[in-house]
């Protein structure tokens, strides 16, 4: 059954979409929202890698080298984002200029909601539920986002990949994630 969620709906449909945009000063601020997220988060990334205590004998790449990866890719797509916002929102094109094969959405904030907050839930649950609890609701939380109806199977995925993912860190890297309350079995 096709979900009402434009963006997944597009994925399935194969439609190109084109997002409803605003003019004016009020319709660029609201452009700007998401590259401000990305902005903000990469800055809070930042500030933990140069805040990081690192042994003076940690070997390349070291604790810092990854998040300094991730930071530097949520500047570049904020950049990006922002450009193109800021573009978008100057241009507001009529209903006469969609090309066929395209309709106008506006953004699923129930979707975005979703998505959001489950990374929040993350970030504050990761020290206490661990890593595999965790890292399964956030990949649940996400796919509901992108319109997963079917929770008890985005549930057995999710703990799949968190408990793979985790044994991958663990076993295969050396690295230990939070474990939370299964500490007595990890």
């Amino acid at each position: 059954m096709p979900s009402n969620n434009p963006t997944s709906v597009s994925a399935t449909v194969g439609n190109r979409l084109r997002f409803q945009r605003g003019s004016g000063p009020r319709g660029i601020a609201k452009a700007l929202i998401m590259p401000a997220v990305l902005a903000a988060f990469a800055t809070y990334l930042l500030f933990g890698i140069f805040t990081m205590k690192v042994p003076p004998n940690a070997a390349f790449p070291g604790p810092q080298f990854f998040p300094a990866i991730i930071a530097a890719g949520l500047y570049f797509f904020a950049v990006v984002l922002g450009i193109g916002a800021v573009r978008a929102a100057l241009v507001t094109p009529s209903v006469d200029d969609e090309e066929p094969g395209e309709r106008m959405v506006g953004v699923d904030w129930r979707s975005f909601a979703w998505v959001a907050g489950s990374f929040l839930g993350f970030a504050f649950l990761l020290g206490i539920l661990g890593w595999i609890i965790a890292a399964a609701l956030l990949f649940m939380g996400i796919a509901r986002g992108f319109g997963q109806r079917r929770v008890l199977f985005a549930a057995v995925v999710g703990l799949t990949i968190s408990s793979l993912s985790y044994i991958a860190f663990d076993m295969g890297l050396g690295l230990s994630l939070p474990s939370g309350l299964l500490g007595w079995a990890f």
